[in-house]
Protein backbone atom coordinates (compact mmCIF):
# COMPACT_ATOMS: atom_id res chain seq x y z
CA UNK A 1 0.00 0.00 0.00
CA UNK A 2 1.69 3.16 -0.90
CA UNK A 3 1.57 6.09 1.97
CA UNK A 4 -0.68 8.53 1.04
CA UNK A 5 0.56 12.30 1.03
CA UNK A 6 -0.69 14.66 3.24
CA UNK A 7 -0.51 18.38 4.26
CA UNK A 8 1.39 18.38 7.85
CA UNK A 9 1.27 21.92 9.79
CA UNK A 10 4.65 23.38 9.19
CA UNK A 11 6.21 24.10 12.36
CA UNK A 12 9.24 26.77 12.32
CA UNK A 13 12.75 25.30 12.47
CA UNK A 14 11.42 22.02 11.31
CA UNK A 15 11.38 20.80 8.06
CA UNK A 16 10.06 17.98 6.50
CA UNK A 17 12.92 15.45 4.51
CA UNK A 18 10.32 14.68 2.12
CA UNK A 19 9.39 18.20 1.71
CA UNK A 20 12.96 19.38 1.13
CA UNK A 21 13.47 16.78 -1.27
CA UNK A 22 10.71 17.96 -3.09
CA UNK A 23 11.66 21.20 -3.11
CA UNK A 24 15.24 21.65 -2.92
CA UNK A 25 15.98 25.15 -3.97
CA UNK A 26 14.86 28.55 -3.57
CA UNK A 27 11.00 28.96 -4.64
CA UNK A 28 10.19 30.51 -8.21
CA UNK A 29 8.20 32.36 -10.08
CA UNK A 30 7.32 33.57 -13.40
CA UNK A 31 8.89 36.57 -14.62
CA UNK A 32 12.45 37.92 -14.56
CA UNK A 33 12.50 40.37 -12.41
CA UNK A 34 9.99 39.03 -9.84
CA UNK A 35 12.08 35.58 -10.51
CA UNK A 36 15.46 37.64 -9.32
CA UNK A 37 13.75 39.83 -6.88
CA UNK A 38 12.05 36.42 -4.74
CA UNK A 39 14.98 33.99 -5.67
CA UNK A 40 17.43 36.45 -3.57
CA UNK A 41 14.75 36.90 -0.60
CA UNK A 42 14.14 33.37 -0.80
CA UNK A 43 17.97 32.41 -0.61
CA UNK A 44 18.19 34.71 1.89
CA UNK A 45 15.18 33.21 4.56
CA UNK A 46 16.83 29.78 3.96
CA UNK A 47 20.48 30.49 5.33
CA UNK A 48 19.15 32.69 8.24
CA UNK A 49 16.53 29.82 8.96
CA UNK A 50 18.03 26.49 10.63
CA UNK A 51 17.70 22.96 8.98
CA UNK A 52 16.73 20.01 10.46
CA UNK A 53 16.64 16.33 10.22
CA UNK A 54 13.11 15.13 10.45
CA UNK A 55 14.03 11.87 10.52
CA UNK A 56 16.81 12.40 13.01
CA UNK A 57 14.70 14.30 15.41
CA UNK A 58 12.25 11.57 15.11
CA UNK A 59 13.99 8.83 16.95
CA UNK A 60 15.43 11.29 19.30
CA UNK A 61 11.69 12.27 20.37
CA UNK A 62 9.64 10.30 22.95
CA UNK A 63 6.40 11.60 22.25
CA UNK A 64 4.90 12.44 18.20
CA UNK A 65 1.90 14.14 17.30
CA UNK A 66 0.09 12.26 15.02
CA UNK A 67 -2.73 14.58 13.27
CA UNK A 68 -5.71 13.21 10.99
CA UNK A 69 -4.89 12.86 7.56
CA UNK A 70 -6.75 13.21 4.13
CA UNK A 71 -7.95 9.49 4.27
CA UNK A 72 -8.93 6.88 6.78
CA UNK A 73 -5.60 7.17 8.78
CA UNK A 74 -1.84 8.92 9.02
CA UNK A 75 1.41 6.95 8.15
CA UNK A 76 2.62 9.36 11.00
CA UNK A 77 1.38 6.79 12.65
CA UNK A 78 3.62 4.32 11.23
CA UNK A 79 6.67 6.84 11.41
CA UNK A 80 5.85 7.31 14.80
CA UNK A 81 5.96 3.41 15.48
CA UNK A 82 9.07 3.02 13.53
CA UNK A 83 10.54 5.06 15.70
CA UNK A 84 9.66 3.96 19.03
CA UNK A 85 7.98 7.17 19.37
CA UNK A 86 5.02 7.21 21.63
CA UNK A 87 1.86 8.35 19.24
CA UNK A 88 -0.08 11.59 20.25
CA UNK A 89 -3.42 10.40 18.50
CA UNK A 90 -5.39 14.01 17.38
CA UNK A 91 -7.59 12.21 15.37
CA UNK A 92 -11.52 11.55 16.65
CA UNK A 93 -12.94 8.70 15.62
CA UNK A 94 -10.11 6.68 13.99
CA UNK A 95 -10.32 3.00 14.86
CA UNK A 96 -6.44 1.81 15.55
CA UNK A 97 -5.34 -0.93 13.70
CA UNK A 98 -5.31 -4.07 16.00
CA UNK A 99 -7.69 -2.59 18.59
CA UNK A 100 -9.11 -5.87 19.48
CA UNK A 101 -6.27 -7.15 20.65
CA UNK A 102 -4.09 -4.31 21.17
CA UNK A 103 -4.84 -1.89 24.17
CA UNK A 104 -4.11 1.51 22.70
CA UNK A 105 -5.13 3.41 26.13
CA UNK A 106 -1.62 1.83 26.95
CA UNK A 107 0.53 2.44 24.29
CA UNK A 108 -0.67 5.88 23.02
CA UNK A 109 -1.62 9.20 23.81
CA UNK A 110 -5.07 9.92 22.69
CA UNK A 111 -6.14 13.38 22.67
CA UNK A 112 -9.28 15.30 21.47
CA UNK A 113 -8.48 16.75 18.03
CA UNK A 114 -10.31 19.64 18.93
CA UNK A 115 -8.42 20.91 21.83
CA UNK A 116 -5.97 22.01 18.82
CA UNK A 117 -8.28 24.73 17.92
CA UNK A 118 -8.74 25.78 21.80
CA UNK A 119 -4.89 26.33 22.07
CA UNK A 120 -4.58 28.65 19.11
CA UNK A 121 -7.40 30.58 20.62
CA UNK A 122 -6.02 30.61 23.24
CA UNK A 123 -2.40 32.05 21.86
CA UNK A 124 -4.61 34.69 19.51
CA UNK A 125 -6.87 36.34 22.04
CA UNK A 126 -4.78 36.39 25.25
CA UNK A 127 -7.66 38.53 27.10
CA UNK A 128 -9.99 35.12 27.01
CA UNK A 129 -6.78 32.62 27.04
CA UNK A 130 -7.33 29.70 30.09
CA UNK A 131 -4.45 29.39 32.53
CA UNK A 132 -2.06 26.39 33.75
CA UNK A 133 -4.82 24.95 36.10
CA UNK A 134 -7.68 24.78 33.94
CA UNK A 135 -5.43 22.70 31.10
CA UNK A 136 -3.53 20.99 33.77
CA UNK A 137 -6.80 19.77 35.92
CA UNK A 138 -10.22 18.37 34.79
CA UNK A 139 -12.09 18.35 33.13
CA UNK A 140 -9.35 20.42 31.10
CA UNK A 141 -9.74 23.16 28.29
CA UNK A 142 -12.02 21.87 26.00
CA UNK A 143 -15.06 22.06 28.34
CA UNK A 144 -13.90 25.61 30.15
CA UNK A 145 -15.21 27.65 28.25
CA UNK A 146 -13.60 31.68 29.30
CA UNK A 147 -15.88 33.30 27.33
CA UNK A 148 -18.69 32.48 30.17
CA UNK A 149 -15.90 33.75 33.11
CA UNK A 150 -12.51 34.89 33.64
CA UNK A 151 -12.86 33.92 37.32
CA UNK A 152 -12.15 30.35 38.37
CA UNK A 153 -14.91 30.29 41.01
CA UNK A 154 -17.67 30.71 38.87
CA UNK A 155 -16.69 27.14 37.18
CA UNK A 156 -18.23 23.82 39.73
CA UNK A 157 -14.41 22.70 38.99
CA UNK A 158 -12.29 24.63 41.55
CA UNK A 159 -14.42 24.69 44.41
CA UNK A 160 -11.35 22.58 46.36
CA UNK A 161 -8.57 24.73 44.30
CA UNK A 162 -9.18 28.00 45.44
CA UNK A 163 -10.99 27.24 49.06
CA UNK A 164 -14.46 28.27 47.89
CA UNK A 165 -17.65 26.56 49.41
CA UNK A 166 -20.24 25.48 47.56
CA UNK A 167 -22.99 27.65 46.95
CA UNK A 168 -25.66 28.06 49.69
CA UNK A 169 -28.75 28.74 47.64
CA UNK A 170 -30.37 27.80 44.51
CA UNK A 171 -32.78 28.80 42.07
CA UNK A 172 -35.43 26.50 40.90
CA UNK A 173 -36.44 27.06 37.46
CA UNK A 174 -39.98 25.34 36.68
CA UNK A 175 -40.71 24.32 32.78
CA UNK A 176 -44.58 25.17 32.49
CA UNK A 177 -46.19 23.89 29.28
CA UNK A 178 -50.18 23.85 30.01
CA UNK A 179 -52.09 26.58 30.88
CA UNK A 180 -52.79 27.59 34.31
CA UNK A 181 -56.73 26.75 34.57
CA UNK A 182 -57.36 26.02 38.70
CA UNK A 183 -55.42 26.49 41.84
CA UNK A 184 -55.31 22.83 42.50
CA UNK A 185 -53.21 22.05 39.91
CA UNK A 186 -49.79 20.24 40.87
CA UNK A 187 -47.08 23.59 39.16
CA UNK A 188 -48.38 25.26 42.23
CA UNK A 189 -48.39 23.27 44.93
CA UNK A 190 -44.97 22.54 43.45
CA UNK A 191 -43.76 26.29 43.21
CA UNK A 192 -44.90 26.06 46.82
CA UNK A 193 -43.00 23.04 48.03
CA UNK A 194 -39.72 24.62 46.34
CA UNK A 195 -40.23 28.03 48.14
CA UNK A 196 -40.26 27.00 51.21
CA UNK A 197 -37.08 25.30 51.27
CA UNK A 198 -34.52 27.07 53.14
CA UNK A 199 -31.96 27.10 50.21
CA UNK A 200 -33.97 28.44 47.79
CA UNK A 201 -33.23 31.86 46.78
CA UNK A 202 -35.52 32.86 44.24
CA UNK A 203 -38.45 31.31 41.49
CA UNK A 204 -38.08 31.09 38.05
CA UNK A 205 -41.29 29.77 35.81
CA UNK A 206 -40.21 29.24 32.38
CA UNK A 207 -43.51 30.36 30.35
CA UNK A 208 -43.58 27.49 27.30
CA UNK A 209 -47.13 27.36 26.96
CA UNK A 210 -48.93 28.64 23.80
CA UNK A 211 -51.18 30.28 26.02
CA UNK A 212 -50.62 33.96 27.84
CA UNK A 213 -49.03 34.98 30.30
CA UNK A 214 -51.19 34.26 33.97
CA UNK A 215 -52.12 37.41 35.49
CA UNK A 216 -49.73 38.10 38.87
CA UNK A 217 -52.01 37.07 41.12
CA UNK A 218 -52.78 33.87 39.95
CA UNK A 219 -49.84 32.50 41.19
CA UNK A 220 -48.96 31.92 45.28
CA UNK A 221 -47.74 34.28 47.05
CA UNK A 222 -44.68 32.89 48.27
CA UNK A 223 -41.41 34.38 51.10
CA UNK A 224 -38.88 34.45 47.72
CA UNK A 225 -39.28 36.15 44.56
CA UNK A 226 -40.90 34.87 41.72
CA UNK A 227 -40.24 35.30 38.34
CA UNK A 228 -42.30 34.71 34.96
CA UNK A 229 -40.54 34.35 31.93
CA UNK A 230 -41.23 33.75 28.66
CA UNK A 231 -39.37 31.00 26.74
CA UNK A 232 -37.42 31.72 23.55
CA UNK A 233 -39.32 30.29 20.86
CA UNK A 234 -41.13 27.75 22.65
CA UNK A 235 -38.73 25.49 22.45
CA UNK A 236 -38.04 22.69 24.76
CA UNK A 237 -34.13 23.61 24.81
CA UNK A 238 -35.14 27.34 25.88
CA UNK A 239 -35.37 25.26 29.36
CA UNK A 240 -30.99 25.20 28.94
CA UNK A 241 -30.30 28.94 28.45
CA UNK A 242 -28.06 31.13 30.42
CA UNK A 243 -30.93 33.45 31.45
CA UNK A 244 -29.63 36.24 33.03
CA UNK A 245 -32.46 35.68 36.07
CA UNK A 246 -30.52 32.78 37.15
CA UNK A 247 -28.24 34.76 39.98
CA UNK A 248 -27.33 31.50 41.78
CA UNK A 249 -25.12 29.31 40.86
CA UNK A 250 -27.03 26.05 41.81
CA UNK A 251 -30.16 25.15 39.48
CA UNK A 252 -33.06 23.08 40.68
CA UNK A 253 -35.02 22.14 37.50
CA UNK A 254 -38.49 20.98 37.87
CA UNK A 255 -41.06 19.87 35.33
CA UNK A 256 -44.50 21.13 36.06
CA UNK A 257 -45.86 17.58 36.85
CA UNK A 258 -43.05 17.04 39.51
CA UNK A 259 -44.24 16.14 43.40
CA UNK A 260 -41.39 16.73 45.61
CA UNK A 261 -41.79 18.03 48.98
CA UNK A 262 -39.84 20.53 50.65
CA UNK A 263 -38.09 18.09 52.64
CA UNK A 264 -36.68 16.14 49.44
CA UNK A 265 -35.83 18.97 47.74
CA UNK A 266 -33.31 20.23 51.15
CA UNK A 267 -31.89 16.88 51.24
CA UNK A 268 -31.51 16.83 47.45
CA UNK A 269 -29.56 20.33 47.46
CA UNK A 270 -27.14 18.85 49.99
CA UNK A 271 -26.00 16.54 48.41
CA UNK A 272 -25.69 18.18 45.67
CA UNK A 273 -23.32 20.73 47.50
CA UNK A 274 -20.69 17.60 47.83
CA UNK A 275 -21.17 17.36 44.28
CA UNK A 276 -21.26 20.74 42.28
CA UNK A 277 -20.03 19.10 39.01
CA UNK A 278 -22.73 16.87 38.77
CA UNK A 279 -26.45 16.06 38.27
CA UNK A 280 -28.11 15.74 41.78
CA UNK A 281 -31.68 14.34 41.81
CA UNK A 282 -34.30 11.92 42.14
CA UNK A 283 -36.14 10.61 38.76
CA UNK A 284 -33.42 7.65 37.10
CA UNK A 285 -32.83 6.22 33.59
CA UNK A 286 -30.33 4.07 32.27
CA UNK A 287 -29.32 2.55 29.03
CA UNK A 288 -27.82 -0.50 27.35
CA UNK A 289 -26.55 -1.51 24.29
CA UNK A 290 -29.15 -4.27 22.03
CA UNK A 291 -27.28 -6.90 20.56
CA UNK A 292 -29.76 -7.61 18.28
CA UNK A 293 -30.22 -4.37 17.02
CA UNK A 294 -26.58 -3.05 17.42
CA UNK A 295 -27.58 -0.22 18.89
CA UNK A 296 -27.93 1.69 22.15
CA UNK A 297 -31.10 1.24 24.05
CA UNK A 298 -32.93 3.52 26.97
CA UNK A 299 -34.56 1.85 29.43
CA UNK A 300 -36.83 3.01 32.32
CA UNK A 301 -37.76 -0.04 34.42
CA UNK A 302 -37.03 0.47 38.21
CA UNK A 303 -33.87 -1.01 38.62
CA UNK A 304 -30.68 -0.75 41.17
CA UNK A 305 -28.66 0.69 37.74
CA UNK A 306 -29.00 3.73 36.28
CA UNK A 307 -26.99 6.44 34.09
CA UNK A 308 -29.20 9.18 33.62
CA UNK A 309 -30.86 11.62 36.18
CA UNK A 310 -33.38 13.40 34.56
CA UNK A 311 -33.79 17.28 34.38
CA UNK A 312 -37.45 17.03 35.80
CA UNK A 313 -36.46 16.82 38.98
CA UNK A 314 -32.54 17.15 39.35
CA UNK A 315 -29.82 20.05 40.72
CA UNK A 316 -26.89 21.12 39.06
CA UNK A 317 -24.43 24.26 37.63
CA UNK A 318 -25.58 26.99 36.06
CA UNK A 319 -22.47 26.24 34.01
CA UNK A 320 -24.01 23.71 31.78
CA UNK A 321 -26.63 25.75 31.11
CA UNK A 322 -23.42 28.10 29.17
CA UNK A 323 -22.06 24.95 27.88
CA UNK A 324 -25.04 23.55 26.49
CA UNK A 325 -26.29 26.67 24.36
CA UNK A 326 -22.71 27.32 23.28
CA UNK A 327 -20.87 23.74 23.38
CA UNK A 328 -23.47 21.74 21.45
CA UNK A 329 -24.08 21.86 17.98
CA UNK A 330 -27.14 23.09 16.43
CA UNK A 331 -28.37 19.89 15.07
CA UNK A 332 -28.69 18.10 18.30
CA UNK A 333 -30.06 21.10 19.41
CA UNK A 334 -32.76 21.38 16.68
CA UNK A 335 -33.50 17.65 17.22
CA UNK A 336 -34.62 18.13 20.80
CA UNK A 337 -36.86 21.15 19.57
CA UNK A 338 -38.41 19.30 16.31
CA UNK A 339 -39.25 16.11 18.64
CA UNK A 340 -40.10 18.54 22.16
CA UNK A 341 -38.25 16.04 23.61
CA UNK A 342 -35.03 14.11 24.60
CA UNK A 343 -33.54 17.43 26.46
CA UNK A 344 -32.86 16.05 29.96
CA UNK A 345 -31.21 12.43 27.72
CA UNK A 346 -28.68 15.54 25.73
CA UNK A 347 -28.26 17.07 29.01
CA UNK A 348 -26.93 14.06 30.55
CA UNK A 349 -24.68 13.04 27.86
CA UNK A 350 -23.15 16.68 28.18
CA UNK A 351 -22.20 16.20 31.48
CA UNK A 352 -20.91 12.55 31.91
CA UNK A 353 -18.89 13.89 28.70
CA UNK A 354 -17.93 16.75 30.84
CA UNK A 355 -17.07 15.08 34.28
CA UNK A 356 -16.28 11.58 33.18
CA UNK A 357 -18.63 10.87 36.04
CA UNK A 358 -22.26 9.54 36.55
CA UNK A 359 -24.92 11.29 38.03
CA UNK A 360 -26.61 10.72 41.50
CA UNK A 361 -29.62 9.68 42.70
CA UNK A 362 -30.63 10.42 46.06
CA UNK A 363 -33.75 8.76 48.05
CA UNK A 364 -36.78 9.32 47.19
CA UNK A 365 -40.35 8.33 47.35
CA UNK A 366 -41.17 5.34 44.16
CA UNK A 367 -44.39 7.25 43.63
CA UNK A 368 -42.59 9.59 41.33
CA UNK A 369 -43.02 7.45 38.19
CA UNK A 370 -46.48 6.41 38.66
CA UNK A 371 -47.81 10.18 40.28
CA UNK A 372 -45.71 11.81 36.49
CA UNK A 373 -48.21 9.05 34.50
CA UNK A 374 -51.42 10.38 36.42
CA UNK A 375 -51.10 13.82 35.67
CA UNK A 376 -53.11 14.98 32.35
CA UNK A 377 -50.42 17.54 31.63
CA UNK A 378 -48.14 15.40 30.08
CA UNK A 379 -50.05 11.65 30.81
CA UNK A 380 -50.44 11.21 26.83
CA UNK A 381 -46.33 12.05 26.25
CA UNK A 382 -45.05 9.12 28.50
CA UNK A 383 -47.63 6.84 27.31
CA UNK A 384 -47.18 7.48 23.68
CA UNK A 385 -45.01 4.97 22.07
CA UNK A 386 -43.81 7.35 19.57
CA UNK A 387 -42.31 9.06 23.11
CA UNK A 388 -40.10 6.21 23.94
CA UNK A 389 -38.78 5.17 20.41
CA UNK A 390 -37.39 8.36 19.99
CA UNK A 391 -35.40 8.60 22.97
CA UNK A 392 -33.88 5.44 21.45
CA UNK A 393 -33.29 7.00 18.67
CA UNK A 394 -31.98 9.99 20.47
CA UNK A 395 -29.59 8.08 22.16
CA UNK A 396 -27.70 7.04 19.04
CA UNK A 397 -27.87 10.42 17.34
CA UNK A 398 -26.17 11.44 20.45
CA UNK A 399 -23.61 9.23 21.10
CA UNK A 400 -22.77 9.40 16.74
CA UNK A 401 -21.94 12.99 17.77
CA UNK A 402 -19.74 12.70 20.67
CA UNK A 403 -17.86 9.63 19.38
CA UNK A 404 -18.53 7.86 21.96
CA UNK A 405 -20.85 6.87 24.62
CA UNK A 406 -20.45 9.48 27.59
CA UNK A 407 -22.91 8.13 29.96
CA UNK A 408 -21.63 5.72 33.12
CA UNK A 409 -23.73 3.31 34.98
CA UNK A 410 -24.06 3.73 38.82
CA UNK A 411 -25.55 1.80 41.67
CA UNK A 412 -25.11 4.16 43.80
CA UNK A 413 -27.74 6.07 46.02
CA UNK A 414 -27.38 8.79 48.82
CA UNK A 415 -29.92 8.58 51.74
CA UNK A 416 -29.85 10.10 54.54
CA UNK A 417 -28.46 9.23 57.89
CA UNK A 418 -30.09 7.08 59.93
CA UNK A 419 -32.53 6.50 56.66
CA UNK A 420 -34.88 3.67 57.63
CA UNK A 421 -33.23 2.66 60.73
CA UNK A 422 -35.02 1.18 63.60
CA UNK A 423 -34.27 4.32 66.13
CA UNK A 424 -36.69 7.11 67.02
CA UNK A 425 -37.54 9.46 64.01
CA UNK A 426 -36.89 12.19 66.53
CA UNK A 427 -33.17 11.46 65.87
CA UNK A 428 -33.26 11.72 62.16
CA UNK A 429 -32.96 15.24 60.62
CA UNK A 430 -35.14 14.44 57.40
CA UNK A 431 -37.84 12.29 58.92
CA UNK A 432 -40.67 13.67 56.78
CA UNK A 433 -39.01 11.95 53.92
CA UNK A 434 -39.88 8.10 55.28
CA UNK A 435 -43.40 9.20 56.11
CA UNK A 436 -43.74 9.86 52.22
Amino acid sequence: MVPEEETFPSVPGVIDVSEKERHPGPPSCTGTEGQENLGIMGIEQIEERPWYDYREMLHNATFCLVPRGRRLGSFRFLEALQAACVPVMLSNGWELPFSEVINWNQAAVIGDERLLLQIIQDRIFKHISRNSLIWNKHPGGLFVLPQYSSYLGDFPYYYANLGLKPPSKFTAVIHAVTPLVSQSQPVLKLLVAAARSQYCAQIIVLWNCDKPLPAKHRWPATAVPVIVIEGESKVMSSRFLPYDNIVTDAVLSLDEDTVLSTTEVDFAFTVWQSFPERIVGYPARSHFWDNSKERWGYTSKWTNDYSMVLTGAAIYHKYYHYLYTHYLPASLKNMVDQLANCEDILMNFLVSAVTKLPPIKVTQKKQYKETMMGQTSRASRWADPDHFAQRQSCMNTFASWFGYMPLIHSQMRLDPVLFKDQVSILRKKYRDIERL
